[in-house]
């Protein structure tokens, strides 16, 4: 049960009764925003990617953003290949539609990327197709266990100004 792994994940920060489980589907990042009743931006969407090695890397990153491959390959010095939905599973312990930086089957490196410095708090799934939970940018930071924030996306600068739930327009460039 991949959402027990993520509960468990949190309890060395007494969070785990902060994960939200929903009737609806959170498995994509239209589902999630309109389950939740936030932006799309404001998913933060867990990305599984082929690594030089045996294992993934993770890059979780704004729910509007896309890759770059150009600045992929800069970043991280190889091509961007996502991994197939088996070795998702296989990698992280999570099925598509779930996947997470939390409680992970592997020990994968996980990079979060700068088009979520926008937002104050951000909601990753957390490891079922129906479920979230609100952190911090610096929660992301410390319960993912991040090496680093990495700028390996586009599509959100050309955003400019972000609508945010209650209709008010905020700086969308840090």
């Amino acid at each position: 049960m991949s959402i027990e792994s993520v509960k468990s994940h949190f309890k060395q920060w007494n969070r785990e009764g902060d994960v939200k489980e929903f009737e609806t589907s959170s498995a994509t990042v239209i589902e999630a925003a309109e389950t939740i009743g936030v932006i799309p931006a404001r998913i933060a969407k867990t990305l599984s990617f082929k690594g030089e090695g045996e294992h993934a890397i993770l890059v979780v990153a704004a729910g509007d953003a896309k890759v770059d491959n150009k600045k992929f390959r800069q970043t991280f010095g190889f091509k961007a290949r996502m991994l197939s939905p088996d070795e998702v599973l296989a990698q992280t312990g999570h099925a598509i539609g779930g996947v997470c930086p939390f409680g992970l089957a592997n020990d994968l490196a996980v990079f979060l990327d700068v088009s979520m410095k926008r937002f104050e708090s951000l909601f990753p799934a957390c490891g079922s197709s129906n479920s979230a939970i609100e952190l911090t940018l610096a929660e992301l930071f410390e319960y993912s266990g991040a090496k680093d924030w990495v700028d390996v996306c586009k599509g959100w600068e050309e955003k400019g100004n972000v609508e945010t739930e209650a209709g008010n327009a905020v700086d969308g460039i840090c």
